[in-house]
């Protein structure tokens, strides 16, 4: 989406702000408008597809209830690490 309103712009400022783009067979005015044709259908096809890439919040965290059939696990084959405390009872004597 950024690319193409860059495009856009790119286009509005060779058709509006440059004069004299007659030079050497190339009209600056009607490549401006190209350029804003081009990013204009690049910005509609950004906003159909912007859904299936993920659109805002598509890294948004998710939480779950472990056993809650509402929130089912979800296993991405990474390595989860388990930390697992045990209680080692009263201190001992101290080491000579």
């Amino acid at each position: 989406m950024v690319v193409s309103l860059i495009v856009i712009a790119l286009g509005a400022i060779l058709t509006f702000a440059v004069t004299g783009g007659s030079d050497e067979g190339i009209d600056l005015d009607v490549v401006g408008i190209i350029l804003m044709i081009v990013g204009l259908i690049g910005f509609i096809l950004s906003l159909m597809y912007w859904q299936s890439w993920g659109g805002p919040g598509a890294f948004r965290r998710r939480t779950y209830v472990e056993g809650d059939p509402a929130y089912p696990a979800r296993s991405y084959g990474r390595r989860t690490r388990v930390v697992e405390e045990e209680d080692a009872g009263p201190p001992g004597p101290p080491p000579p």
